[in-house]
This record gives C-alpha cells, sequence and structure tokens, in this order.
C-alpha cells in the first residue's frame, strides 16, 4: 500500500520538524504509513532577495504574499489521484473531526498552502479546492492550523495506532464527548473509581459510559448534545 502524501508549502519548513521525532505521528511517519514533504516558496523566486510578499495594491498595513513563487511551487508538487490542496485561513471553514476522517478516507494526498504575513494574494485562492481554519481566531501564518490536521489525519491511518478501536468511541466520533477514564488505585485522595467499571458486567458499563457521553456533552458543549439529540431523531424517523 502506497504512503499516504502530505505536501506543505510552507515559508517556515523548519516549524515541522518536531513532527517526524516525537510520539505517534513521528512513529507513522517513519514506518512509511505517511510522508510529509515540505516546499518553501522562497526556493522557487527568479530574484536575489528571494521575495515573496509585496504591498498590497490599493494601500493598508502589512505585506501580501506574491503570486508567482506560490503558484510555481505548487506546480513543482508531484500530483496523486486522490488529491486535495487545503488553504489554511480564518475565513475557511472550521475544522471538525468528520473532515478529517473523510480525509483520511477519501484522499491519498492532502496539499497544504500556508500563509504568512497579511495573507494570500487573492488569486492563490484559485489553486485550493477547500479553504479550512481550525477556529475563530488569527495566528501568525497556517503552519499550526496544518499541523493540527496532519496529525488529525494521520492518526486516522491504518496501522497508525496500535489500539485502532480505540478511535471508535472518542470525542466527536458521533458527535458526543468521550466517557470518563479511569485506571488503579481504585481509590486516590477520596475519590473512588464508580463501582460500575469494576463489576465486570459489560452490558452495565458500556451502559453507564453512554449515559456518562451524554451527560458530559450536555453539559459542556450544548451545541454538540442538540445536534447530536436531531441526528438521532432523524435516524428514528428514517428506520420507522
Amino acid at each position: 500500500m502506497n504512503s499516504y502524501r502530505f505536501d506543505v508549502l510552507s515559508l517556515l519548513p523548519k516549524s515541522f520538524s518536531a513532527m517526524t521525532e516525537l510520539g505517534v505521528i513521528g512513529r507513522a511517519l517513519n514506518k512509511g504509513i505517511a510522508e510529509l514533504h515540505l516546499h518553501n516558496p522562497r526556493d522557487f523566486t527568479k530574484d536575489n532577495y528571494h521575495k515573496v510578499d509585496d504591498e498590497p495594491y490599493g494601500g493598508g498595513a502589512g505585506m501580501v504574499l506574491k503570486p508567482e513563487p506560490i503558484f510555481t511551487a505548487f506546480e513543482n508538487i508531484p500530483t496523486y489521484k486522490r488529491r486535495k490542496v487545503l488553504m489554511m485561513t480564518p475565513q475557511g471553514n472550521v475544522l471538525a473531526q468528520k473532515d478529517l476522517l473523510r480525509w483520511s478516507e477519501n484522499n491519498d494526498q492532502l496539499v497544504f498552502l500556508c500563509g504568512q504575513y497579511e495573507g494570500f494574494d487573492e488569486r492563490i485562492r484559485t489553486l485550493a479546492d477547500e479553504e479550512v481554519s481550525v477556529g475563530d481566531f488569527v495566528l501568525t501564518g497556517g503552519e499550526l492550523a496544518a499541523m493540527t490536521i496532519i496529525n488529525g489525519v494521520i492518526r486516522l491511518l491504518p496501522g497508525a495506532i496500535g489500539a485502532a478501536e480505540s478511535l471508535i468511541e472518542e470525542s466527536f466520533s458521533d458527535l458526543l464527548l468521550e466517557h470518563p477514564h479511569y485506571t488503579r488505585p481504585a481509590e486516590f485522595c477520596g475519590m473512588r473509581v464508580p463501582q460500575v467499571l469494576r463489576s465486570g458486567d459489560h452490558g452495565e458499563i458500556a451502559k453507564w459510559r453512554q449515559e456518562k457521553r451524554i451527560e458530559r456533552t450536555k453539559k459542556r458543549r450544548p451545541d454538540l448534545y442538540r445536534r447530536w439529540i436531531e441526528n438521532d431523531q432523524s435516524t428514528e424517523e428514517e428506520n420507522d
């Protein structure tokens, strides 16, 4: 099976180095489950100063990334058949777990356009299939957002996580947050592990965990809880 390929256009390629060295993601990259390729637009400039930005037409604060080096760098990236090009921008659709799952299953290559300075020349947007934001806030560049997506997609790839079943009931997999977890000792600082988890009754344990997922989501993320209720009701109507 071919590796899943990630290509990142970034003015700060060194910021991705830790991904290849640490934890689950580093192991997956080193095992060849995925590949990470970094492309610096400065390497595709033609002037002696490797200039990648310029003043905006019409005036205003900040500098804007020029289209020429971005387009040239982009055109030098190998193209897989199931490729998706993502632009990291606060103007994009907010990232959700379903997006990570969709990209992990439907694509073999993700290309990231990471901005800096005031933003992209508008014509660069024509390269993107999707514009993605990791939240309603602004960072100095798109690198952290790209790393977030790379991390989220890689951990869903076959072989990346040792216990694949751990992905099934985690937070956001079905709109509900994850249930509480406990391990030894059974009592710590006066706090006890719920008896049901020590009972060995797997049916009751599953019931308790689902109840806690619902309870926790309703309390902490009422927006997700409402969506879960609506989705559950729609499923019941379809089955009637």
